[in-house]
């Protein structure tokens, strides 16, 4: 039959039989994973106890009264439709719509309640992660597609939102329906409750054939929407590039495969689950089949009454309706499952260790200490990327770090923000290892300005005032008339309130510059972090970004990657870095006096 389905709509099948082995194994070892996760999920849940236990009552309640309707419906067929006693037909009609009056309110209440509470647990698992994700250091970042981690973010929680709204409440009344059902019917005729239970280890063969294939394709398909999402994201933030370099063909083919890879997980995950309901369809009607065939021969010798017939067959669909709830919300769980698994992997993720609090206040100044730094991105790179780096730069210095691509300046800026942790060696901030300085107090003191700025869909005001959240409006626009911001933010349709479209796109590279050196103004700190920001400017902007850089820097600790002779002429010391060594250092005339590296890069033009 599967292979009737693949020829006309052209899907390749993508579990082999020796992936289906691979997979129960995996279900195996990794059953205490399940188990984990959902008692993680439960916990959250459990934060609402009160109300859940209300709504846990309430489903009691219905299970109950939806096994008093068919009873009550058995009663009146016997005693007062077959006898004709009206009066009495009329109060047993009467209760039997309060019944059902009250059995539709309580479904209606324990799914309202529980909607409430499931909001609520997705709500702190959302924040739970975005706030994890703001602990997490910027290596685990570089490692990971952005749009990958928004597909954890938005896919993975709203799967579970969906099951703790209607799954939950679903799986626990199939139960107790199921127990209830099973009693009563066990109750009225043991014989019938016998055939009923014959399609059960129908139901557990087909179910086992069918959840073997669909617990690793809900997976992959999890894998497959965050690894799309996160080729969307890359391709839309760099559509400059790609049209640039006339790269859409590519992108598109890449999309494709990605989006098919999606397309095949998502049609064999949906075929194979959708076997369920029509497999349990067929053994539902089986068994009815089978109650009515055995009832009739039973009410034909007497043996039993219409009635009880009647209330049996009901029974018997209220036995099989539980099952086939609990079959169809199996293949719900399981996307849950492996939407919760992907994001606690991510709250699992280890955060960034801090420091005490004593030195929370610390005002820094700003000397600087490397004592035989080493770093590697890669703990298992043979070829540390800084290695062996010293040096002191006494507070309000300028430090030029010049040296080829690939060189270490970029990393000696990245560990000063300390993104990364060093492997051995240490830095020194005012006489402080860096690892006793709380991150805020370093980074609330450490201002960057970069090669490429970031800008936020904000407005004017706001991108400035991330430097400071408690800068007053007179301070950023001081701080815009020392950057030399101030003029062309005014000509803005909304001056300072004008908010800007992601990145920053309707201003030119210059301006977002110029906002990003006012930020830093505002944030007033002790040491400062330049990447080349003049680079790919026109030479009106240069000379005003340049003028913003010297203020900028005035009187503070200032690391600058150099790439032009103008910014090197400037700094009070020059770091010749050459294969993650410091080879050269010292002022730029005593470098030249010493005509080695330095003096060899300006002479071949190389600044």
């Amino acid at each position: 039959m599967l292979n009737f389905i693949r020829k006309p709509f052209g899907y390749e099948p993508i579990l082999t039989k020796e992936d289906l082995k691979k997979s129960t194994k995996k279900k195996v070892e990794k059953a205490s994973d399940w188990k984990g996760v959902l008692s993680r999920i439960w916990k959250l849940v459990d934060e609402q106890r009160f109300l859940l236990i209300i709504v846990l009552l309430l489903v009691v309640v219905s299970s109950a009264l939806s096994l008093l309707g068919p009873y009550m419906i058995g009663i009146i067929i016997d005693k007062y439709i077959t006898q004709s006693v009206f009066v009495g037909l009329a109060k047993m009609i009467g209760l039997l719509v309060i019944v059902y009056v009250f059995l539709s309110i309580s479904l209606y209440m324990q799914s309202y309640w529980m909607i409430g509470i499931a909001q609520q647990t997705i709500y702190r698992l959302r924040t739970g992660l975005f706030e994890h994700l703001q602990k997490l250091p910027v290596s685990f970042f570089d490692k990971r597609q952005h749009g990958e981690l928004m597909s954890r973010m938005t896919n993975d929680i709203e799967n579970v939102s969906q099951t703790l709204n209607s799954s939950f409440i679903q799986v626990f009344s199939s139960v107790l329906t199921l127990v209830g059902t099973t009693v009563v019917m066990l109750l009225l005729s043991p014989l019938l409750t016998a055939v009923t239970l014959t399609i059960v280890p129908f139901m557990y063969f087909a179910m086992r054939w069918i959840t073997k294939r669909t617990s690793k394709l809900f997976k992959e398909q999890q894998q497959a929407v965050g690894d799309l999402n996160g080729m969307i994201e890359e391709t839309i933030s760099g559509q400059r590039i790609v049209k640039a370099f006339s790269q859409e063909s590519r992108m598109l083919e890449e999309f494709t495969v990605k989006s098919e890879r999606l397309k095949r997980t998502g049609f064999w995950a949906l075929t194979y689950s959708g076997f369920i309901p029509k497999v349990m369809n067929l053994l539902n009607n089986t068994s009815f089949a089978l109650v009515a065939a055995v009832g009739g021969v039973l009410a034909y010798k007497g043996s039993v009454t219409i009635g009880e017939i009647v209330i049996f067959t009901e029974y018997a669909r209220q036995f099989t309706r539980p099952l086939n709830d609990l079959a169809n919300q199996f293949n719900t769980v399981l996307s849950a499952i492996a939407g919760a698994e992907r994001v606690f992997s991510i709250m699992d993720e280890p955060a960034e260790v801090d420091a005490a609090n004593e030195n929370k206040d610390y005002q820094l100044k700003g000397n600087v200490t490397f004592e035989h730094v080493t770093f590697r991105y890669n703990k298992e790179d043979e070829t540390p990327t800084i290695q062996d780096v010293s040096f002191h730069v006494e507070a309000g210095k300028i430090v030029a770090l010049v040296g080829a691509t690939g060189a270490g300046k970029t990393t000696i800026m990245q560990l000063l923000a300390r993104f990364y942790e060093v492997n051995e060696g240490t830095i020194l901030i005012d006489g402080i290892p860096m690892e006793n300085l709380p991150r805020f107090t370093l980074r609330s003191q450490t201002a960057f300005v970069l090669q490429d700025p970031f800008l936020f869909e904000m407005t004017v005001k706001e991108n400035i005032r991330y430097g400071k959240l408690n800068a007053t409006d007179e301070q950023l626009i001081d701080a815009a008339k020392q950057a030399n911001a101030h003029d062309f933010i005014m000509k803005l349709p909304d001056g300072y309130d004008t908010i800007l479209s992601a990145d920053g796109g309707e201003i030119s590279q210059g301006q977002k510059q110029l906002l990003s050196i006012a930020r830093a103004l505002v944030a007033d700190p002790a040491i400062l972090l330049l990447d080349e920001a003049t680079s790919s400017i026109d030479t009106v902007t240069e000379l005003k970004i340049q003028e913003a850089l010297e203020y900028l820097m005035e009187g503070r600790t200032s690391f600058v990657i150099a790439h032009r002779l103008n910014t090197v002429r400037k700094a009070d010391l020059v770091f010749v870095m050459e294969q993650g060594k410091l080879i050269e250092a010292g002022s730029q005339k005593d470098l030249l006096e010493k005509q080695g590296t330095y003096y060899k890069m300006l002479t071949n033009s190389k600044i």
